[in-house]
Order: C-alpha cells, then structure tokens, then sequence
C-alpha cells in the first residue's frame, strides 16, 4: 500500500553544557540528555507502526487472526440421497464466508485429523489443538436433508480450552435446495464472526445492487455479496444509473432517463416501482440516510447540478450547495448522520469535499487530481473513492481506488494501476469494499478487504458496473 509522507522533520536541539559547568553540569546535561533521548523513543517508535497500520486498526483488520478449523460437515444417518450434494454446497459457501471474512487464518484440511466429527460428543479437541492444525478454534456439525428441509446443526469450540464452555451451538432449518444450504451457511457463518470479532457481524447474508447490460440495456441487478445469486430487478428497457439500496433493504433508489433524468424508486417487497417526485431539470446520483428517512441527490432543476435533500417520498426539497460548476454524488456519514461528502467541480477538476447535512461549513478533503465516487466507511472514520492523482494531458497515473481518515487526511491507495477502478462502496461490517474495474478488459465488479487485499472478481458476463452494498 502507499501512502502519503510528512516531509517536514522537526529535530531537537542539542544540549551543550555551558562554560564552567564543572562535574556537576555535565551530571545534569547527561541526565537531560538522557531524559530527552528516552522521551524520544516513546514518541518515535509506536508513532511508525501506528502510521503504517492506521487503516486496518480503523477497520478492524489490524487484529491477529485467530486460527480456525472448519471439517466438512458430516452426513446425518438416514438423510436423503440428495443430501451429499446439499452438503457439499453448503460446506463450500461455509467456507468461504469465513475465509473471506479477513479475520480468520483458515487451517489448511490437509492439517486435520482423520476423524469427523459430527457432534460434540464426537469431537477430541486435543488433536485439533496441537500441530499439525494447531486451531484455535474449530467449528463443526452436520446435515441431513428429506424430501422438504435441509437440516444443518454447528458448533463452535474453543480447542485450546476444552474445559471451557462451548463457544456456539445452532440449528438452521432451510428448503432442500442448493439456496437454501447456502443460506444456512452465511447464517451460521455470520454467527461464528458477530462471536469472534467483537459483536461486529458479518457480511454473508448481505447484498449488492449494481448495473448491468447483459440482456442488452442497463438495468438494476442485485447479487449476494460473495457474487452467486445474479438477478435483474428492473426491466425498463431504458437507461439506470447509481442503484441505492434503503437502509431496511425494502427499496432501490436509482435514476433512469425517460423524458428526462429522474429519481426513480422500486419496491422489493411489490417487485415494482412506486410513486416518487419528479423536480424537473436533470436528476442523478440518489444516496440513503442511515436511518432511511432521508433521500440525498443531485439536481439542475436551478442550472448548475447541485446537491438537494429530501424525506424519503420526495417531500421537504431543500437544496444545500450553490456553487458553480458541477456538485454531485452525495452520500450521508452513516455514524454521524450529520455531515454528506460529495463531488463538487467548484475549482475546476471534481475534488471530494464534506459538508453538514444543512449545507453549512464546506470543507475540501482531496488536493488535486480527479476524484470522484466517495463511499463513507459505517464507523464514519474513512472516506473511500476513485482517484485520478495525476489528472491531465500526458500526466503519468490511472484511476485507482483510495481510503483517507477524514481527521487525518492520510490516505492509501487500494488498487495499482489495473485498469480504471471506480464507484468503490463499503460493506456494513466496513472490513469490505466492492468497486467496478476495467482490469479484466471490460467493466466487471470486483470486491477486496477494506486494506486492498482479497481482491476478486464477482461478475463475468456483460458489463456490470456502479456497484452498492446494502447496509445489512
């Protein structure tokens, strides 16, 4: 990862003892010198790690991974023939969702013991324990499928500590079908990682809404978060832009070109759209409040696009920036649900700046370049977006995906130089990000942890872009 430098270095002055001083001023100098050099090493030599490591303590990466162990769940007796098949599903969704987490070290199946366990009282936790997979932790269970349910029971055990108490015990009750066994691993997925990581839940059950023109225009789809699951939502036969999932998951904000560019509103509870204000003029970029009772936009309905708010069924429009040139791509601080940062072209180039959410007391966060797409991280510490640095004719660089502290205004760059990357969007548990890229020969969705590791590839076919992960 690089990162920004402070080139301006402070050092300390030298401390001569003065003419005359004797024994005794050479004493205190020593001792002065002493005082300072060991007052230097406790301010110099925790400030580099800390520097270095500042953006996965922020997003809970910075922790040591804990070792788990995960043996493939065993098959019930007297499950349905279709059971193996079900189990395979679910044991590969399981772990994946944990390796993916970023807070596991994923003990390698050929480190584990012969034995599989099925149940607890079939589990000897000192072999899991010590080398080879020397686990921390071992998760464990097994399923049985009949002609309607797949049935799947877990455990979590602390191997380490086989006299504790057990960690987790579950049982998911799913449709026999491969969906219903993915499902039942991201519940229990997510389970194991709100136990392990501090009550922080985990992202297997969440969703993505993106932009995708496989059947020939670009409409809303949305996804599972690890990529399965594909669908398309809208079929205007038209043009959508910028999808937003509400904050319950019950809706998609989005704006689509009919006569004009408008803020449209679709309803996944009636698989349809529902009424929403049209304001006239050119309507883009729709962002949710945290809460869900507020709708922030961008609007030329007075000439220049500027950033409008309003309650969540268009009422109330107030408008909150009156800058020349270009403002656009708000989005609320979800800690906070005070301040909005957005794209304002005010000094030429589009810069990232924040603001309350009253408009009051602007404030520009990127020094030059190109920038654009921010995505506010859910503990409100980080800002993520698209970055051209080094914007302009013959100037050297690409379009890449930073994270800066808003109190700091260090930063780190998460992608290097593989095709433009662009509309970044955190995950709710904020140790994710999804973002579109053109590295693979053609716009596709691609997800990493929110430190630039992990990355993958999540769609493959047509050109998918303006991905958005759900606040659950």
């Amino acid at each position: 990862m690089r990162r920004n430098k402070n080139s301006n270095k402070r050092q300390a002055p030298s401390l001569k003892p003065t003419n005359g001083g004797g024994s005794g001023g050479k004493t205190l100098c020593g001792l002065l010198r002493g005082l300072l050099l060991i007052a230097c090493c406790l301010l110099l030599v925790p400030a580099l790690p800390a520097q270095q490591d500042w953006i996965r303590t922020g997003t809970g990466l910075g922790v040591e991974k804990i070792r788990l162990a995960t043996p493939d769940f065993k098959l019930a007796a007297g499950a349905a023939a279709n059971t193996p098949e079900l189990a395979k599903v679910f044991n590969d969704t399981f772990w994946n969702d944990l390796e993916g987490a970023g807070i596991f070290d994923m003990v390698s199946k050929s480190f584990y013991p012969l034995q599989q366990p099925g149940a607890p009282a079939e589990i000897k936790l000192d072999a899991w324990a010590t080398l080879p997979p020397n686990a921390a932790m071992v998760a464990f269970g097994n399923a049985a499928a009949d002609g309607q349910n797949l049935t799947v029971q877990g455990w979590l055990d602390d191997a380490k500590n086989p006299a504790a108490p057990q960690v987790l015990g579950k049982q998911y009750k799913e449709p026999s079908t491969s969906e219903g066994a993915r499902d039942a691993a991201h519940k229990f997925a997510d389970e194991i990682i709100f136990r392990l990581s501090g009550g922080l839940s985990g992202v297997a059950e969440s969703k993505i809404v993106f932009v995708s023109t496989r059947n020939g225009h670009k409409e809303v789809w949305e996804m599972d978060y690890d990529g399965a699951n594909q669908h398309q939502i809208t079929h205007s036969s038209s043009i959508a832009l910028g999808p937003k999932l509400s904050p319950d998951n019950s809706r998609i904000a989005f704006s689509s070109l009919e006569s004009n560019w408008e803020i449209r509103m679709y309803s996944l509870d009636l698989n349809r759209l529902v009424a929403f204000p049209r304001f006239g003029g050119m309507n883009s970029s729709p962002a949710w409040s945290a809460d869900g009772s507020k709708i922030a936009f961008s609007s030329s309905r007075s000439g220049d696009p500027e950033i409008y708010i309003a309650s969540a069924d268009g009422s109330g429009l107030k408008r909150l920036t009156t800058y020349r040139g270009p403002d656009t791509s708000p989005v609320f601080n979800p800690k906070s649900g005070t301040q909005i940062a957005w794209v304002s072209g005010q000094t030429g180039y589009p810069q990232i700046w924040t603001m309350e959410s009253d408009g009051t007391h602007p404030q520009r966060l990127t020094d030059g370049g190109y920038a654009v797409s921010p995505s506010w991280s859910p503990n409100g510490q980080f800002l993520t977006f698209s970055w051209f640095r080094k914007y302009g004719p013959g100037a050297p660089g690409a379009r890449d995906i930073y994270v800066m502290d808003i109190s700091s205004r260090q930063w780190v760059q998460l992608t290097h130089d593989g095709g433009a990357n662009d509309f970044p969007s955190w995950s709710p548990d904020g140790r994710h990000i999804v973002f579109q890229s053109s590295r693979s020969g053609s716009e596709q969705v691609w997800s990493m942890l929110a430190d630039g590791s992990q990355q993958k590839q999540l769609t493959i076919s047509g050109t998918n872009s303006q991905p958005s992960w759900s606040f659950k």
